[in-house]
């Protein structure tokens, strides 16, 4: 195999990519043998034809497109990396020759990440990051923790903003029941907004016991079109009225809901766990602004490809999320009544200034983690494998089993970003 640089311009590269008749011949047998079952020759079974005559039957060509589609992906990443060069798209080729002489010739374009100079990036002024913990947000947890452990009470009185109202519903329009509309014993939280704009309110002042049509209009951009900006009946029975009863702090409490013997000593340990968070997100809070600050120093003409692949891996983890919710995208698309054309373009308008920083900061990290020299040893790898062993209760082995070679060659990337990052911080001015 031979490689000629033919051109280099900006983040676009053009080169010759030369491949032996002898390789090329093989992969021609290979394209032969796997698709000489399509051809009936008279004269021969179905995928008994040998080559020559198929080839004389159908041209000497016939099967050059398969057999570029089996050499072109076995020699591309050795001329690439011959080159020297970064690829962030799929290659353009066109073939330019073939001959017994010459073997295969193939003229190839491909973008390529772009060369730019690296700003300042050692000693960026940043401000240092608050990370004490206020009693206001101690008492805050503990509320929280008070809230989880609350319980509901039935009251004998009317329903009141923030009341809980179990209740039996069927939705009407006109005389008919719509679908969807019917529910039993549904506990509804007066005030929360989770039911249709006006329902709720209509529900105040009534009693466990009573009846009542709440009588509501849908919103009109509403999921379901024939409900849609539709006036609706709702007839509801109001089954119980309950109030939320929160347990006192206090010792007992303590005692009842942790390991804990007293509040004091819950008191403490909710102390270190939220300094320890906020330790935490002042470190990631003033990394951020670090890398803000290097970005910010350096230009960059962001390929296009990469923005657009930036934001196709965001739609990517939307579709993994909604799937992980037990929704799908074509649920969601009708739950937002757009179509997913409609979607991914708002999608896209909505998260290009995102994408184009996130590529350009990914650029500008690569370009200093070069330039720096730095290095991922097997050991940090290794440690890294066993952090994952302890986080999912697993043995190296196993999970050096479970793990495929790019998704270590992604871990040690990982682990170069951070390393280049704590380079950043450890060299920057904190005021």
């Amino acid at each position: 195999m031979k490689v000629e640089l033919i051109k280099k311009e900006s983040n676009k590269v053009s080169f010759k990519l030369t491949v032996e008749n002898d390789k090329f011949e093989a992969a021609i047998t290979k394209a032969y043998n796997k698709n000489k079952g399509k051809y009936n020759i008279p004269g021969f079974r179905k995928g008994k034809a040998p080559r020559k005559v198929i080839e004389t039957h159908y041209g000497k060509g016939v099967f050059y497109s398969d057999a570029i589609d089996i050499v072109f992906p076995e020699v591309y990443p050795t001329a690439i990396a011959e080159l020297n060069i970064d690829p962030i798209d799929v290659p353009s080729i066109d073939v330019e020759e073939i001959s017994k002489d010459n073997g295969l010739v193939i003229l190839v374009d491909v973008e390529v990440k772009p060369e730019f100079e690296l700003g300042s990036y050692k000693g960026v002024e940043v401000a240092k990051v608050d990370d004490t913990v206020s009693e206001e947000v101690v008492n805050a947890k503990l509320e929280e923790m008070r809230e989880k452990n609350s319980r509901l009470v039935s009251v004998e009185r009317e329903i009141e903003n923030g009341d809980t109202a179990n209740i039996d519903f069927e939705g009407f329009d006109g005389e008919v029941a719509f679908e969807g509309g019917k529910g039993e014993n549904y506990n509804l939280v007066i005030g929360s907004g989770s039911f249709i704009p006006g329902f709720e309110e209509q529900l105040v002042g009534k009693k466990a016991g009573e009846e009542v049509e709440v009588n509501v209009t849908f919103p009109e951009e509403y999921h379901a079109e024939n409900l849609a900006g539709k006036p609706v009946v709702f007839k509801v029975k109001v089954n119980d009225v309950k109030v939320k009863e929160l347990p006192e702090l206090n010792d007992e409490f303590a005692q009842d809901t942790t390991e804990f013997n007293s509040l004091e000593e819950l008191r403490a340990d909710v102390t270190a766990k939220a300094q320890e968070e906020a330790k935490t997100a002042a470190n990631n809070e003033l990394r951020n602004n670090v890398i803000e600050k290097v970005v910010a120093n350096t230009e960059v003409e962001v390929p296009e490809v990469m923005v657009n692949h930036e934001i196709e891996n965001q739609l990517m983890e939307l579709n993994y999320q909604l799937q992980y919710q037990g929704f799908g995208m074509e649920q969601f698309l009708q739950m937002t009544g757009k179509t997913m054309e409609e979607f991914k373009a708002e999608f896209t308008a909505s998260r290009r200034e995102e994408a184009v920083r996130n590529v350009k900061t990914s650029l500008v990290i690569e370009a200093i983690a070069k330039a720096e020299d730095v290095q991922v040893s097997e050991e940090e790898v290794n440690a890294e494998v066993q952090k994952m062993a302890d986080a999912y209760n697993m043995t190296v082995e196993q999970v050096r089993e479970a793990l495929r070679a790019t998704d270590l060659k992604d871990m040690e990337g990982q682990l170069k970003i951070r390393k280049t990052i704590d380079l950043l911080v450890d060299n920057a001015t904190i005021a």
